[in-house]
C-alpha cells in the first residue's frame, strides 16, 4: 500500500527510483513500436507542461483534453496533474460529426485552454467556429518546450484536490461531469490493485479509449500508481482485426488487459484457427469484462475458442463499475472461474430472483462483491429502505472511490451522491441508477433503472436519439418516437418506434433518412425500426415516453404499427 496520497507524488517517486523502466509503449498500428515514455521521460514532460500551464494561472480550473490515444495524451494529463490543473478529456471529434457532444462538454465545464497536437488542431480548427470552440485558447503539444520543465514548482495539492473532471461516456442530452479527487483516485486504485493482484512487474495492454474512465484509470493511472510498464494501441486498430491485441498480450507477456462484452465476442467470430496456432495468452492473468452486461455463453465461446493458446477460465475476471464511483465497484477472487447462476424469468419480472434452469430462466454472471472499505447495498429506491437477499433494487455505493459530485450541480450532486437509507440513516450513499441483487453474497447486475442504452461498450441517451429520429424527416411526428435496445443473438441492438403523421406514404424515404440519420450522429445502426399511426406510443400522464412499456409491447408483438 502507497504512502503518496496524490498521483503527482506517485510518479515523482517512481522517476526518482525507476525512472529509466519504460512506463508506456505505444503502437500506432497495432503492431509495431513507435515511442515509448520512461517514468523519467514522462516526469520531465509532465513538468514542462505543468509549468506551461502554471504560467497561464490554471491551478483549479479545467483544462480540455483533445487527443488520440497516444503517448501525448498520457503525458498532456500528467501535466495537468503537474500544474494542479483538472483534465477534462473529451473524444476527438470527425470531421463534421460528434460536435453537438463536445459543444456541450465545454459549455458546461467551461474551460478557458484547449490542449491537443498539432495535427488534431490541424483537422478541426475548420470547425471550432461552428462548435462555438474558437473562443478558446487553444495550445498544442509542439508549443510546449522541454526546456520549461526546470521552472516547474510543485503545486500545492492534496487528496483532496480535483484530479480529473471525467463526462460520462457515450451521448448525453445534458453531459455531466464528475469530480473525481486524488483521494479517489488514490482508494480506487488500492482496490483494483488488491483484487487484480497487481504488482509493479504487472504488464498491461490496452485499446481502449483513454478519455474514458476504464481505459484511463483502468489502465493508464493504474500504471501510474504501481509504477509498472503499459502497451497502448488506437481503438482502431483492435477494432478494425482484433487479433492485433491479443498477439500484444502474447508478445507481451501481459498480466492485465480487458475490455466491454462484445470485445471477446469479436475475437471469437475474427479470429480464425491459424491465427490461433500463432498466440501464447498463458501468461494472461486477468481478462476484465465490465461496462457493459457481462454474458455468460460470450465467456464460455472465449474459453473454448482460445483453450489451446493457453488462456484458461480462471482468467477472465467480471466486474462492476461506474465513473462516479472512480471505476471499480466489485469483482471476485481473482483465480477463480467465473460464478454463473439462472433464475426464474417470471420472477424477476416481479423484483425477484429465484434461482430456478428452464427455457424460461435467465443465467446472470455474478460480478463479485465490494473491496477494502467500500459497501455495497441494494435499496429499494421508492423507500430507500435495504432489500433482502434475493431482492432487485438499486446498487448503492459508500466508500472513499465515490467520486465528490457533479461538476457546478449541486442539486444533482445531492439527489445522487448524498443518499441515506430510511431505517437507519445510514450515508451518504451514491445511487448509481442500476438494478441489481445479491445472491449467495455475490452481486448480479439485473439491468438499469434508468433508460441509457449500451451498445458495443458505448453509452447512448435515448432522448438523444428519438431526437435525431423525430428531425430526420417531416413525416415523423415530433415528440412521438421511442429509442431502446433489446438482447438479440446475445448482442444489445436498438429498436427505434417513430409515429408518422395521418395518411403519411412515404415509408421508404422515411426509412432510409431515419437509418441515415442515426448513422451519422450516433454511429450506430438500427436493428429494427418500426413506424405506429399517430397516439401509439404509451406516454405517461405528464407527456413522458414510457420506453420500458414500449419495449415491453415490441417483445410481445402488441404494437399496432403502420402498414407499408
Amino acid at each position: 500500500m502507497t504512502a503518496e496520497t496524490t498521483l503527482v507524488e506517485l510518479l515523482r517517486s517512481h522517476a526518482l527510483r525507476q525512472g529509466g523502466k519504460p512506463a508506456f509503449t505505444f503502437l500506432p498500428d497495432g503492431e509495431k513500436e513507435q515511442g515509448s515514455l520512461t517514468f523519467a521521460q514522462l516526469d520531465q514532460r509532465a513538468r514542462a507542461i505543468g509549468a506551461y500551464l502554471q504560467a497561464r494561472r490554471m491551478q483549479g480550473k479545467p483544462v480540455l483534453l483533445l487527443f488520440p490515444s497516444g503517448l501525448d495524451f498520457i503525458a498532456a494529463f500528467a501535466g495537468c496533474l503537474y500544474a494542479g490543473a483538472i483534465p477534462t478529456p473529451a473524444h476527438v471529434p470527425r470531421l463534421n460529426r460528434n460536435l453537438s457532444r463536445l459543444r456541450m462538454l465545454a459549455a458546461d465545464a467551461k474551460p478557458e485552454v484547449a490542449f491537443t497536437t498539432d495535427t488534431v488542431f490541424d483537422r478541426i480548427q475548420p470547425m471550432l467556429v461552428e462548435a462555438g470552440l474558437k473562443v478558446l485558447s487553444w495550445v498544442t503539444t509542439g508549443e510546449v518546450s522541454e526546456e520549461l520543465a526546470g521552472s516547474w514548482c510543485e503545486p500545492q495539492i492534496t487528496q483532496d484536490t480535483l484530479a480529473l473532471l471525467q463526462y460520462t461516456s457515450g451521448s448525453t442530452s445534458a453531459p455531466k461531469g464528475i469530480m473525481v479527487s486524488h483521494g479517489n483516485l488514490i482508494a480506487n486504485h488500492r482496490m483494483i490493485e488488491r483484487a487484480f493482484e497487481h504488482t509493479h512487474d504487472s504488464t498491461f495492454v490496452t485499446w481502449l479509449p483513454l478519455f474514458h474512465d476504464m481505459g484511463l484509470i483502468g489502465t493508464v493511472l493504474q500504471v501510474i500508481y504501481l509504477g509498472s510498464h503499459c502497451v497502448l494501441m488506437p481503438p482502431e486498430c483492435f477494432l478494425v482485426k482484433p487479433l492485433r491485441w491479443l498477439q500484444s498480450i502474447s508478445r507481451y507477456k501481459a498480466h492485465t488487459t480487458g475490455a466491454p462484452n462484445f470485445a471477446y465476442d469479436l475475437c471469437c467470430r475474427r479470429v480464425t484457427a491459424e491465427q490461433r496456432e500463432q498466440l501464447d495468452l498463458s501468461h494472461w492473468q486477468v481478462a476484465f469484462n465490465g461496462s457493459e452486461p457481462v454474458r455468460a455463453q460470450t465467456l464460455k465461446n472465449f474459453t473454448e475458442t482460445f483453450a489451446t493458446c493457453g488462456f484458461r477460465a480462471t482468467t477472465f475476471y467480471p466486474c462492476y463499475g461506474l465513473a462516479e464511483a472512480t471505476l471499480f465497484v466489485s469483482g471476485a477472487t481473482k483465480s477463480s472461474e467465473p460464478v454463473t447462476a439462472s433464475f426464474a424469468g417470471d420472477s424477476l419480472q416481479h423484483g425477484k430472483a429465484v434461482e430456478a434452469d428452464g427455457e424460461l430462466s435467465r443465467t446472470f454472471v455474478s460480478c463479485g462483491y465490494g473491496w477494502l472499505e467500500q459497501e455495497i447495498v441494494i435499496v429499494d429506491p421508492e423507500t430507500k429502505q435495504r432489500c433482502a437477499d434475493g431482492a432487485i433494487g438499486e446498487i448503492w455505493v459508500k466508500g472513499p472511490n465515490v467520486a465528490q459530485g457533479f461538476w457546478k450541480q449541486p442539486e444533482l450532486t445531492s439527489r445522487h451522491f448524498k443518499a441515506y437509507l430510511f431505517d437507519s440513516n445510514d450515508g451518504p450513499f451514491l445511487r448509481t441508477g442500476d438494478a441489481g441483487f445479491f445472491h449467495k453474497g455475490e452481486l448480479y447486475i439485473a439491468g438499469r433503472l434508468k433508460d441509457l442504452i449500451i451498445i458495443a461498450g458505448r453509452n447512448h441517451d435515448p432522448a438523444d436519439i428519438e431526437q435525431t429520429v423525430e428531425t430526420s424527416h417531416p413525416g415523423i411526428r415530433p415528440g412521438c418516437c421511442a429509442a431502446f435496445s433489446i438482447d438479440f443473438g446475445g448482442d444489445e441492438k436498438l429498436v427505434v418506434l417513430a409515429e408518422l403523421h395521418q395518411h403519411e406514404t412515404q415509408t421508404k424515404a422515411i426509412t432510409d433518412a431515419v437509418r441515415r440519420s442515426v448513422a451519422e450522429n450516433h454511429d450506430l445502426s438500427i436493428h429494427a425500426l418500426e413506424f405506429l399511426l399517430p397516439a401509439r406510443i404509451p406516454k405517461t400522464s405528464s407527456g413522458k415516453i414510457q420506453r420500458h412499456l414500449c419495449r415491453a409491447r415490441y417483445l410481445a408483438g402488441s404494437l399496432h404499427t403502420q402498414e407499408i
